[in-house]
C-alpha cells in the first residue's frame, strides 16, 4: 500500500470514528441550566413521555441528532439496564 493510500485510509477511519455515537457513558447527570426537570421523549425531539430531575444520575446508552442537527441522548437510570427515553444532550454532563 502506498503512503498516499495509507494516509487516505487513516483519515477516513479517523473521520468515521469521530462521527460514531457515544455508547454507554456510565457516570452522567442531568445538568439543565434552568434547574427544572428535563423532558424525556419517545424519540429525539419527539413526544414527551416523562421527566427526569435536575441532578439525577443517569447513563447515556446512545446518542443521535434530530432533523435540525441538535444532539440527543438515549438514557437509563444509573445502575439499571433499561432505557427510559431521549433527552436533550446539551443538558447532560458526563465525567
Amino acid at each position: 500500500m502506498t503512503a498516499t493510500r495509507l494516509g487516505l485510509l487513516t483519515a477516513a477511519l479517523a473521520t468515521c470514528l469521530s462521527a460514531a455515537p457515544a455508547i454507554a457513558q456510565n457516570r452522567c447527570a442531568v445538568t439543565d441550566p434552568t434547574g427544572t426537570p428535563l423532558n424525556i421523549r419517545e424519540t429525539p425531539n419527539g413526544e414527551i413521555i416523562g421527566y427526569v430531575s435536575n441532578g439525577a444520575g443517569i447513563r447515556v446508552m446512545n446518542t443521535s441528532f434530530d432533523e435540525r442537527g441538535r444532539p440527543w441522548a438515549l438514557i437509563s437510570p444509573r445502575g439499571r439496564n433499561h432505557v427510559v427515553g431521549w433527552v436533550y444532550r446539551e443538558f447532560v454532563s458526563c465525567y
